[in-house]
């Protein structure tokens, strides 16, 4: 069901879930405070209860409310990048719900880009944790029409158009030392590194934090997905499998009978992709064929996300 703000806000602070837009991608967000609020989205999602989820915030002066510090590090890069697709992994201030965390002793925030999100925020007084608002290992939603096509129409949806950045946020766990990239987004390696004046910490015996988005299954299509490599050999392999449909990326030969293109461009090609991915899986095709994009930090995103949706556990006797 679609609702307003005001809607929205009660419904929040009552501890209910509603889905909201942000810049990345619609999250299934609930007032991160309340533990039965944060069961409900675990719940609805069908997700790990060892998955933590992303607090979002409405301005950085918030981030002591919810970690026990904000080293300098971490305040340069949510001065250059918040409002935005950036998560920051910090040390969680003790009463921080364990739901949230996941157990881990650490808290994930972000301050989104997205004028809807940010007015909820600021004007409910709420921290939400949103994650996608998909079944666990789904295909996430940029539209509210992805999210109601995901988890049905009785789940209460804030409308926001569609999201302009298209996949989920980048990652960084922040440390005395350093910091650790734990997923790749639009703001790249680079980018962060140019702030941080520093490169990522490669420090192997240190703790990783958990982070969402780690699954190997993850951002996938009901329908099977394959990742090629080359346009010719997802074309030889099309001619034996006529049920096939492709998403391509830039101009070129076609495939199949119902290719998707995408732009060349990367963040362009990240506004739409699970936008195209949605349309592919609404075919009803034996499989979905998809072309790895170029192999250079500026895709490294979207190419993460990719292998992800094609991903293919091996059998016991593989």
């Amino acid at each position: 069901m679609r609702i307003n703000q005001a809607e929205a806000i009660e419904r929040l602070q009552r501890g209910e879930v509603v889905a909201i837009p942000t810049e990345t991608v619609y999250g299934l967000a609930a007032d991160a405070r309340n533990d039965l609020a944060v069961a409900n989205i675990y719940a609805t999602k069908q997700r790990p209860a060892n998955n933590p989820l992303i607090v979002h915030i409405g301005r950085a002066e918030q981030v002591a409310d919810w970690a026990s510090s904000f080293p300098p590090l971490a305040q340069r890069l949510a001065a250059a990048f918040w409002p935005g697709p950036l998560t920051l992994v910090l040390p969680a201030r003790a009463e921080v719900s364990a739901a949230v965390r996941a157990g881990e002793p650490t808290v994930a925030l972000r301050v989104p880009a997205h004028p809807v999100a940010l007015a909820l925020l600021n004007e409910s007084g709420l921290g939400l944790a949103a994650p996608s608002a998909n079944k666990y290992t789904q295909l996430s939603p940029t539209t509210a029409e992805h999210v109601e096509a995901g988890l049905g129409t009785d789940i209460p949806v804030l409308d926001g158009g569609a999201c302009q950045v298209g996949i989920e946020s980048t990652i960084v766990s922040v440390h005395e030392d350093g910091w650790r990239l734990l997923r790749p987004g639009m703001i790249d390696e680079a980018a962060i590194a140019a702030v941080a004046g520093t490169p990522a910490s490669v420090d192997a015996s240190a703790q990783i934090p958990k982070a969402p988005g780690q699954h190997l299954l993850h951002y996938s299509p009901r329908t099977p997905c394959l990742l090629f490599s080359s346009r010719q050999a997802m074309t030889d392999y099309a001619q034996q499998h006529p049920h096939a449909v492709a998403l391509l990326f830039g101009a070129g030969a076609a495939v199949t009978a119902k290719d998707t293109h995408l732009p060349a461009s990367p963040a362009q090609a990240a506004e739409q992709l699970y936008a195209a991915l949605h349309i592919l899986d609404a075919a009803h095709a034996d499989v979905i064929l998809i072309e790895s994009p170029p192999n250079t930090a500026a895709w490294d995103a979207v190419r993460d996300r990719l292998q992800r949706a094609a991903y293919q556990p091996k059998r016991q006797n593989d």
